[in-house]
């Protein structure tokens, strides 16, 4: 690990794809997230690496495309609007089994919106970031320092389960400056024996493809990637809890708004009330089996979020009706205050009395 140094979450997160192993970047510039481009546009020459500003965002994922396919590390990131037209790409990515590195700094919506922090691509990122059957690794950060070592994690897993992974930041993360420390750069690479990157007459051509014209070639695919996808279901749900175990209310908030619950936990810890935080890491897949593990002792969940209730489904859908899920939310790029969120438990618990 190096020496810890303060650093913009944006350019914390392009270092850390550099030393992951990153050395092909295509972008275009959108606010929140231009500092990435930009440091990597200034990074880039001088490792022997490259930067490509596209001449559009749906240009720059299939550059990725491109890239992934000979087996290297390659990244590309964006804002909310941006991410909405990568997304055929990203199908794309994931129906010829690539791996890849995808940042999405999210900002407000719909549309244009505003270049405030936002959650509101949650069912985006989760649910439909692309046509057709597929899911995509999405991590979820709340510190600059985990902004770091997601990227890490995020190509590690991408590689050994060749698909895309996506890091969903937001304006807020992206802009904020933290104390960081970087883990060793990577410098060996497992083995790719299915990239087109030359065969040297030593293997047979591998062919990187997303087209099936026969329906059932096409289901087999679709189902044996499934089979895969269950297995990181089982394996790789990733969260953080704190003071759950014998909270009789828990928040559930990822990213930013986790930071703000956490405050909103101590604040009503100290009032009497038994509130607990569980904060989701990976958002798929969802650690479902965490808040199943509290159903046994909690009076409800709350879940809290940069949005018009998202995420809320995912917790509800875990919970199976067995104990009340509740929403509270601000959307537009308003973060919501720690006293907000103290007085939305103070009313679900009230209502319980």
């Amino acid at each position: 690990m190096s020496e810890r140094v303060l650093m913009k979450g944006n350019e914390a997160m392009a270092e850390a794809a550099i030393r992951a192993g990153c050395r092909h970047f295509f972008g275009y510039p959108i606010t929140p997230q231009t500092e990435v481009a930009a440091y990597m546009s200034k990074k880039m020459p001088k490792i022997g690496g490259t930067y490509l500003q596209a001449e559009s965002e749906i240009a720059a994922i299939n550059m990725v495309l491109g890239a992934a396919s000979a087996g290297v590390r390659a990244m590309t990131s964006s804002s909310s609007p941006g991410i909405s037209l990568k997304t055929e790409g990203i199908s794309y990515i994931a129906g010829s089994d690539l791996p890849c590195l995808i940042v999405n700094v999210e900002r407000g919506g719909p549309g244009l919106g505003g270049i405030q922090p936002a959650q509101s691509d949650y069912w985006q990122a989760t649910r439909a970031l692309g046509h057709g059957d597929f899911h995509v690794l999405v991590f979820a950060p709340s510190t600059v320092q985990e902004v770091v070592d997601l990227v890490f994690l995020a190509y590690d897993l991408a590689e050994k389960y060749r698909m895309p992974a996506l890091l969903l930041s937001d304006g807020l993360l992206g802009q904020m400056m933290e104390p960081v420390s970087f883990p060793d750069p990577v410098e060996k690479f497992a083995e790719k024996p299915w990239a087109a990157n030359g065969h040297q007459n030593k293997r047979p051509h591998n062919i990187i493809n997303s087209l099936y014209l026969k329906p059932d070639e096409l289901e087999r695919t679709v189902v044996e990637r499934f089979a895969r996808y269950a297995e990181i279901e089982a394996a790789e749900q990733r969260y953080q809890e704190y003071l759950c175990d014998d909270a009789d209310y828990i928040i559930v908030a990822f990213g930013a708004t986790s930071r703000v619950s956490q405050s909103a936990v101590d604040t009503l810890r100290a009032q009497g009330i038994k509130a607990g935080l569980l904060r989701p890491v990976t958002l798929w897949p969802f650690p479902k089996d965490a808040i199943r593990a509290h159903i046994p002792h909690v009076k409800s969940f709350l879940s809290v979020e940069m949005n018009m209730g998202q995420m809320v489904d995912d917790v509800r859908l875990a919970v199976e009706g067995k104990v009340p899920v509740e929403f509270f939310g601000r959307t537009g790029g308003v973060i919501p205050r720690p006293s907000e969120v103290v007085e939305a438990v103070m009313k679900v618990a009230g209502g319980d009395r």
